[in-house]
């Protein structure tokens, strides 16, 4: 049952609701029925506008969008004004796909998909039958972000179904697909992606089968073109001319690419970001308590803050897109995105942070979400009370295997160093936990596995030369960040390690082009340090705009105190 102050929370939400939502709860007994069902209704009780009816496995539900049988008692569908969106839940969406159920009742009730308008028109061109199932854990805190973009996908493309399946209530799913990490999506019962993936991503691949297809659009759902989103009622940004020129091209959503918006916008400047997810890397990171001010924190609290703040100063965001290369134009700088389309503006200022490091070691990726995982904090639960190992010796492997030593029978943490690089306050915290080994000097060469996912890895003892083998069921790889600036190669000056090499001022070799966060050769990767390093990059833009292509002086704006 949901309390009181969620209702109240609720009403306040389905006040945007245009149109009626039917939630459709198929029969079945289950022990957790009865606890799917209170979270319905006290869903529903929120608005006269959402409903919930069961429907008995027999029944030929006409706008459901499904054919076969689904008596297990835990399956519901979503529907828009009585026809179908294609969304469909299996489990008890609570944890952290609470969120993803409201939000699938809000788009389906008529408030616009926030979707860039070169994604909706990409997905408009899907023909066939594209079923995905993503299998989640409630306590994955990426996993929402997988479900939401497969949910709105759904909503605007004829072609796309979503079911969202609660890996814990269906035993049967994890073992039939042999999941070990989350989210697993599943494409028409074939792998698309495990583990950690972005919208981006998610869409990137759905836009290539897109233009690979006809350009003749397959029909879509019923009741879907409003969801969609009519011209009226797109954000401004959908709605803007492809061939406007910004001041300021920010090219990634972290702390550093918002804090560069957000000192921009407050110049009067004509700012857009452009990035494959808001938030970046800090989005997956749980607690923060290093941040001057701000005593602690989570990841996706602090993402949803920079949101709101670029929201709040006017800033055209278009996510989940990704720059592919740039070009310096003389006074403009051309930024060509993944959909085919092109952007362009005076200034462009680089902020795409880093990703996790791969320790590229045969059977690696080919057994990502087969016991290879990356986030302790999603797919630690799958290997309660087995054995891991956790790579690499440094702040992110300790902490990981402290994390790990609550759930699991043993860790062993093997450093490629002769010394564990941890903070010692870290180190003395793992010092007390019994099930923690630690094997230094180890470079792991290989992953073992067989056909049901990890056995063991092989690494060379790098004191003695000797190879040796670790019998474990988990992989947690833990050995740092790569910078994103692959898109940038062959533009941009790059270090040996492929950072983006900046002066003080942020400017690189380009002129009218910065970089700025993790992305570059900056020597501390902290958010603090790419909050001061995006502002850096905004003043350095700025200054440039004033001595080389200053903006037109109808803008009254420009000047405004920093």
């Amino acid at each position: 049952m949901l309390d009181n102050q969620l209702i109240e929370q609720l009403k306040q939400y389905f006040e945007r609701l245009e149109k009626e939502v039917t939630l459709v709860l198929h029969s079945g007994e289950h022990e957790k029925r009865q606890e799917l069902m209170g979270m319905l209704q006290g869903v529903a009780s929120a608005s006269p506008k959402v409903e919930l009816i069961e429907a008995e496995s027999s029944e030929k539900f006409s706008g459901s969008g499904y054919t076969e049988s689904n008596s297990d008692g835990l399956t519901f569908y979503v529907l828009s004004a009585g026809e179908s969106t294609g969304i469909r839940f299996r489990g008890v969406p609570g944890g952290h796909e609470f969120n993803s159920l409201i939000l699938a009742i809000l788009q389906a009730g008529g408030v616009p998909v926030r979707l860039d308008e070169d994604v909706i028109d990409m997905m408009s061109r899907l023909g066939g039958e594209l079923h995905f199932e993503t299998v989640v854990s409630l306590d994955c805190h990426n996993c929402p972000d997988v479900v939401q973009t497969l949910n709105s996908l759904s909503l605007v493309s004829g072609a796309i179904s979503h079911d969202m399946i609660d890996g814990s209530l269906y035993p049967e799913v994890v073992e039939k697909y042999k999941v070990q990490g989350v989210p697993a999506v599943f494409l028409n019962g074939e792998p698309f992606s495990s583990g950690k993936v972005d919208a981006s991503t998610i869409i990137s691949r759905l836009m290539e089968r897109a233009a690979n297809q006809s350009s003749a659009s397959v029909p879509p759902k019923s009741g879907k073109s409003p969801v969609a989103g009519e011209e009226s009622s797109r954000d401004a940004e959908a709605t803007r001319a492809s061939n406007e020129v910004f001041d300021v091209a920010i090219v990634g959503g972290g702390p550093g690419g918002v804090a560069a918006a957000i000192y921009s916008a407050r110049k009067g400047l004509k700012v857009t970001v452009i990035a494959d997810r808001l938030g970046g890397q800090v989005k997956d990171t749980m607690d923060i308590e290093n941040l001057v001010a701000i005593p602690s924190t989570t990841g996706p609290k602090l993402s949803g803050t920079l949101a709101e703040q670029l929201k709040a100063h006017g800033v055209v965001v278009r996510e989940h897109l990704r720059v592919e290369s740039m070009e310096d134009l003389g006074d403009t700088k051309s930024l060509h995105l993944n959909t085919g389309r092109e952007v362009r503006s005076r200034t462009v200022i680089v902020a795409t942070g880093a990703r996790w490091r791969e320790m590229n070691v045969p059977g690696e990726m080919e057994n990502l979400g087969r016991g290879v995982a990356f986030c302790p904090h999603c797919d630690g639960p799958f290997f309660k009370g087995k054995d891991v190992a956790v790579i690499g010796g440094g702040n992110s492997g300790v902490e990981a295997a402290l994390d790990l030593a609550g759930i699991t029978k043993s860790v062993t943490v093997l450093e490629f160093a002769p010394e564990l690089k941890a903070d010692q306050v870290l180190q003395s915290r793992m010092e007390d936990r019994e099930n923690i080994a630690v094997i230094k000097s180890a470079m792991t060469t290989e992953v073992i596995a067989d056909e049901k996912g990890v056995t063991g890895l092989q690494y060379t003892d790098r004191d003695s030369g000797e190879t040796r083998e670790l019998k474990v069921d988990g992989i947690f790889v833990q050995i740092g960040l790569l910078p994103n600036s692959g898109f940038a190669e062959g533009f941009l000056n790059l270090n040996t390690m492929g950072e983006i090499l900046v002066d003080e001022k942020c400017q690189t070799n380009v002129p009218g082009v910065f970089a700025c966060g993790d992305v570059t050769n900056v020597p501390y990767k902290q958010i603090v340090v790419a909050l001061g390093h995006g502002a850096t990059a905004s003043l350095s833009a700025f200054d440039y705009l004033i001595r080389h292509a200053a903006p037109k002086p109808a803008r009254e704006k420009a000047g405004a105190a920093a």
